[in-house]
C-alpha cells in the first residue's frame, strides 16, 4: 500500500472515500518498510469538495485534466513507481476553503489529528523514518502538530512557500520533537506578493514579524531560495537539477518546477547525501529582499546576486 489517504474530519482522523475506521488502517499501513512521507496540501483545497479534492488533483496517480497547475505529488516523490523500497506516501487532506482566518484556524485543527496519526505510526513502526512534505498553509498543519507529538517522532520537514510567520517556525521547531527534527524552508521572490499578503490578512502576534519566506534563522532549520541562482548552482552538488524560473509571480513554482520535486524526494529519502550542515555551508547566509525579483531589470539575472555570498 504505497498511498495512504486520510483526511482531518469534524471528529478526527477519517479514511478518504471510505467508511472503515481510520487507525487500524494506519496502524496495518506502518507495519511495513521504508520512509514514511506525510504530503499536506495548502489553501483553498478541500477533500470533501471533488471539484477541489487534493487526492485527486495533486495527491493523485495521474494529471488531472482540469488541474490548474498539472502536477501531481506521489511519483515525483518516489511512490507508485512499483519499487520495493518506496515505502509509504500518506496524503493528508484538510478543510482549507473560505477565507483566508477559516483556512488557519482549519489548519490548527487539522495540525492536532495529523499529530494522532503520526503518533500512531511512530508507536507501531518506531524504526521507520517520517517526514512531511508542505506547501503554503499546509506549514501550519505540521508546525501545529510538532506541538503534540514527542521527540524524534519526525526527522525531516520541507515547508515549500509556508505561509507562516517565523515565530510559529519556530516555537514549533523549539518543541521537543522539533529539536529532534530538520526544516528545510524552501522559499522563492515569486512568492512575495502572497507572503505580503498573508502578514496584511493575519495579524502577527510577535512585533515586526514576517513570513517563513523571509528566511528562518534556527541551527536545525535551513532556507532555500529556488529563485537564487547561487542556491540552484549549490544544489547540483547534493543531486539537484531545479530549473530556473522565469516567472515574477507565482505561489506554486516551488513544486511545479522542473526538478523541485524530484530534489526534494532525494532529501527526505536519502538524508545522507543531502545533510543539513553541508546545505547550511553551502547555501547563501541571507535570502534577497522582497521585491526584489519583481522591481528587478529585466533580462538581468544576476540581480539578486549582489544581496547573497557566493556559495562556498
Amino acid at each position: 500500500m504505497p498511498i495512504l489517504r486520510l483526511n482531518a474530519g469534524p471528529d478526527g482522523l477519517v479514511l478518504h472515500g471510505s467508511p472503515a475506521p481510520a487507525l487500524p488502517a494506519l496502524r496495518n499501513a506502518a507495519r511495513g518498510s521504508g520512509p514514511i512521507i506525510i504530503l499536506i496540501h495548502g489553501f483553498k483545497y478541500d477533500p470533501g469538495t471533488p471539484r477541489f479534492c487534493p487526492h485527486v488533483r495533486i495527491f493523485g496517480r495521474t494529471r488531472h485534466p482540469e488541474s490548474v497547475h498539472h502536477t501531481q505529488w506521489p511519483r515525483p516523490l518516489g511512490f507508485a513507481c512499483g519499487h520495493a523500497d518506496e515505502g509509504l506516501a500518506i496524503a493528508f487532506g484538510w478543510r482549507a476553503r473560505g477565507n483566508l482566518w477559516q483556512a488557519q484556524r482549519s489548519a490548527w485543527a487539522a495540525g492536532v489529528a495529523l499529530a494522532q496519526a503520526i503518533h500512531t505510526i511512530h508507536t507501531v513502526a518506531p524504526h521507520r523514518p517520517i517526514h512531511a512534505i508542505t506547501h503554503s498553509m499546509g506549514s501550519e498543519v505540521i508546525f501545529e502538530a510538532l506541538h503534540h507529538l514527542p521527540s524524534h517522532a519526525v526527522q525531516r520537514i520541507i515547508t515549500i512557500t509556508g505561509a507562516s510567520y517565523a515565530s510559529v517556525a519556530q516555537a514549533a521547531m523549539e518543541t521537543p520533537t522539533g529539536r529532534t527534527a530538520e526544516l528545510l524552508n524552501v522559499t522563492s521572490r515569486e512568492n512575495d506578493a502572497f507572503d505580503a499578503m498573508f502578514e496584511k490578512l493575519i495579524p502577527a502576534h510577535v512585533p515586526h514579524d514576517r513570513a517563513v519566506g523571509t528566511g528562518i534563522n534556527l541551527p536545525n532549520a535551513v532556507t532555500l531560495q529556488l529563485d537564487c541562482p547561487h542556491t540552484l548552482a549549490a544544489l547540483t552538488r547534493f543531486g539537484g537539477h531545479i530549473h530556473i524560473t522565469r516567472r515574477r509571480v507565482c505561489h506554486w513554482s516551488g513544486y511545479t518546477r522542473p526538478g523541485a520535486l524530484q530534489f526534494y524526494a532525494r532529501a527526505l529519502r536519502r538524508p545522507r547525501d543531502v545533510e543539513l550542515l553541508a546545505l547550511q555551508d553551502a547555501l547563501p547566509d541571507i535570502s534577497a529582499p522582497r521585491w526584489s525579483r519583481i522591481f528587478a531589470i529585466p533580462d538581468m539575472p544576476s540581480h539578486l546576486l549582489g544581496w547573497q555570498k557566493t556559495a562556498s
